[in-house]
Parts: C-alpha cells; sequence; structure tokens
C-alpha cells in the first residue's frame, strides 16, 4: 500500500510541474503575441498617416492652378481689390479670409483663384535671377582699411558719407540733417576706386550689392530700366544695404538730342537710375557709391546734390602717398636687402596704385626667374623700368589721340 501511495504523489508531482511548465510557456507566449499586436499596431498607424499623406498629397495635385496677378488699389475695407492678372486684364476680386489684410497693399504680388479669381495668397517678390545674383554674401573681399594707402582723407569721407549713417543714425538726427543718400568716386584708372568700396564691403555689417554700368545695358527695350528697379527693391529689402556701381560712366553719360536707337535705350535706364536714386519714395538704409574714371562725360542730372552729395576726387598718388602704397605691397615679399623706399619713390613719379603693385609683382617675377628664394633692390629697379615704361608710352599714346 506505501509503495502504491508513493506512486501516486509521484506521479501527481509530475503533473503538476508540467502545468506549471505548459502555464509559463502560455505566458510566454501571451506576451509575445502581445509584442507582436503592438507592433502590428504601430505598423498599421504609420500606414494610415502615410495613406492620409498620400491622400492630402492627391487633393492638392488635384486643385486647379493659381493665377498671378499685382493689386492695383482697394475699394474698401472688406477686401474687395482692383489687380492686374499675368495674362493682361484686370479685375475687381474679393480676398480670402486667410489672407491678412496687412500684409496688402498697391503693388504687392498674389495668387488668385483660377476660377473665383479670389486672392487666395501673397507671393514674394519677383525679382531676376541676375540680380539676386549680384548680392555679396560670402564672397566679401576681405580687404581693409589699412590695405588702401595714401587714401586717407578719401577713407574719411567715404566712412562719413557710408558707415557713419548706417552705425549712428543718431548723430544726423541730433544735429537736424539728413545723411548723405550717395557718394561718387571719382580719378585716374588704378588710383584704389574699386579697392575702397571692397574695404567697405569687407568693413561694414551691412549687405553690399555690387553692379557694373555695362551690365544694366540690355538688348531689348525696357530690360535695363527693369534691372534697376529690381536692383533697388533687392537693396530696399535687404537693408542696410551698400549698392556700390562700378564704371558708372557705361550707362550715365550725357544725353544727347542725335541718339541712335541703342543710344536712346540705354538714356531710358539712365532715367530710371535717376527716378531711384532720387525719386518720390523713400530708400531707407541704401547708401549709393558710384565709381567712374570719366566724370566728365556723366549726365549732369546724375551729379547733382540729391543724388550723389558727395564726389570724391581720386588724385595720382604723391611722394607720401606711393611710399604708403610700397609699404603695403611689399609687407609680404622675401626681401632680401633693406628696401630703398626713397629711390623708388622718385623713380615712380606719376604712377598710381594699380602701378606700384604691378612694380612688387614684377620685382617677384624676376627674381623667381633668377630662380633666387628672395627679392633684391636691383628686381625693384629692373620692375620699375619695364612698368614706367608701359606706363610713359600709354601716356604719350592717349595724348597723340585725344
Amino acid at each position: 500500500m506505501t509503495t502504491t501511495k508513493e506512486k501516486k504523489k509521484k506521479e501527481e508531482g509530475k503533473d503538476g510541474e508540467y502545468l506549471i511548465t505548459y502555464t509559463r510557456h502560455l505566458e510566454k507566449r501571451l506576451r509575445n503575441l502581445e509584442t507582436e499586436k503592438q507592433l502590428l499596431d504601430a505598423e498599421r498607424l504609420r500606414l494610415e498617416q502615410e495613406l492620409h499623406s498620400l491622400r492630402n498629397e492627391i487633393d492638392r495635385l488635384r486643385e486647379p492652378p493659381l493665377v498671378s496677378a499685382t493689386i492695383i488699389d482697394f475699394l474698401d475695407e472688406k477686401g474687395r481689390a482692383i489687380v492686374k492678372s499675368s495674362t493682361g486684364p484686370s479685375f475687381v476680386v474679393n480676398t480670402s479670409r486667410k489672407v491678412k489684410n496687412e500684409k496688402l497693399a498697391p503693388g504687392t504680388r498674389v495668387a488668385l483663384n483660377q476660377r473665383t479669381f479670389a486672392i487666395m495668397e501673397v507671393l514674394p517678390t519677383k525679382l531676376d535671377p541676375f540680380v539676386k545674383g549680384m548680392e555679396v554674401i560670402d564672397s566679401i573681399p576681405d580687404i581693409t582699411y589699412s590695405d588702401v594707402g595714401g587714401l586717407e582723407e578719401q577713407i574719411v569721407e567715404v566712412r562719413e558719407t557710408v558707415e557713419l549713417p548706417l552705425k549712428k543714425p543718431e548723430l544726423f538726427k541730433k544735429i537736424g540733417i539728413d545723411p548723405p543718400k550717395g557718394v561718387l568716386l571719382f580719378g585716374a584708372p588704378g588710383t584704389g576706386k574699386t579697392l575702397l568700396a571692397k574695404a567697405v564691403a569687407h568693413e561694414t555689417e551691412a549687405t553690399f550689392i555690387r553692379i557694373i554700368g555695362s551690365e544694366l545695358v540690355q538688348k531689348f527695350i525696357g530690360e535695363g530700366a527693369r534691372l534697376v528697379r529690381e536692383i533697388f527693391n533687392l537693396a530696399k529689402q535687404k537693408a542696410p544695404t551698400i549698392l556700390f556701381i562700378d564704371e558708372l560712366d557705361a550707362i550715365g553719360s550725357q544725353r544727347l538730342k542725335i541718339a541712335t536707337s541703342g543710344d536712346r535705350e540705354v538714356q531710358r535706364t539712365l532715367m530710371q537710375l535717376l527716378s531711384e536714386l532720387d525719386g518720390f519714395e523713400q530708400r531707407g538704409d541704401v547708401k549709393i557709391i558710384g565709381a567712374t574714371n570719366r566724370v566728365d562725360i556723366l549726365d549732369p542730372a546724375l551729379l547733382r546734390p540729391g543724388r550723389f552729395d558727395r564726389m570724391i576726387d581720386f588724385p595720382i598718388p604723391d611722394d607720401e602717398a606711393r611710399e604708403a602704397i610700397f609699404k603695403i605691397h611689399s609687407r609680404n615679399l622675401q626681401i632680401e636687402d633693406i628696401l630703398d623706399l626713397k629711390k623708388l619713390v622718385h623713380l615712380t613719379e606719376g604712377a598710381t596704385g594699380a602701378d606700384i603693385k604691378a612694380i612688387c609683382t614684377e620685382a617677384g617675377m624676376f627674381a623667381i626667374r633668377k630662380d633666387a628664394d628672395k627679392i633684391i633692390n636691383k628686381d625693384f629697379i629692373d620692375a620699375v623700368n619695364k612698368v614706367m615704361n608701359k606706363v610713359k608710352d600709354q601716356w604719350v599714346e592717349s595724348r597723340l589721340y585725344s
């Protein structure tokens, strides 16, 4: 009897252990199923979101295209306005409730519903890609005022005209005067006009936009004037801005009674420039720097106060200025002896800053030609003879044909 009871107990124990093991197996399987259910729920939610996104994209693509237009005038406070569409005709339209009336003004570009012609949204100002490319952002020259030699007075006048109104406008309000609108740099080629403009671009924190006058001369009628308008609009948007117009004589020459069709188109561009320089609209913190080496042929309307309030002459450098320029261009050169600056200054009478830079470059080329490690004074003398003879020949030629 004892043996039978023990067998039953052992069998009952084995059955209990089996039930416990099986229960644990079922619990583990249940947890796996719950985890799998959570993953499936997450995948289902992701797919539902993707489906919703695709449906929205389909609905957006099914929307009719909008028509661009320009607001001409407002009729009432309810949002009714007169717009001129890009297709040609003008319409009296309503404004969608989604568009805030504070953003709307005459001249604003808007998008119209193709069916109802209601104003649906405000569009950014249209700018030619050619105009956008004129903004100097990452390629500002690494030139400071210390790199400009012999132009101390000119630097002071440019800083008073361009930098001071942008950095300390309260000084002009305190005195009760309006700051100068623009400055015209004129002088012989190579005297440092563009170099000083590069230094202004480096020293100021304002947006710098550079234009070359010949870029505004376009083939088709009205294109040059349109570019001028868009350039000044870009300058206003990016204010404070410094607008540098190099080679101003390309479009600013005197207007003549007898002119070809091409000359008349250039004159239209000039008239647009005159209007932008001194028009009814305020330019804000937009300062103009013009540069030319032919101030004698510029139109008188361009030179009057109110457009270019200051005209700064860049003369041929004197002895002190040439010595300062030599020091600037030779400070990074490997020179064997002490440079005889007085002799070089005496030999380069009539040379410009560009000529002096060319002399330093030629001296280095003479040293390279000899496979030398350093430049000697004789290399500078040879460079002076080479460059100055070329300068004298050009001067004589200009006198013969002037």
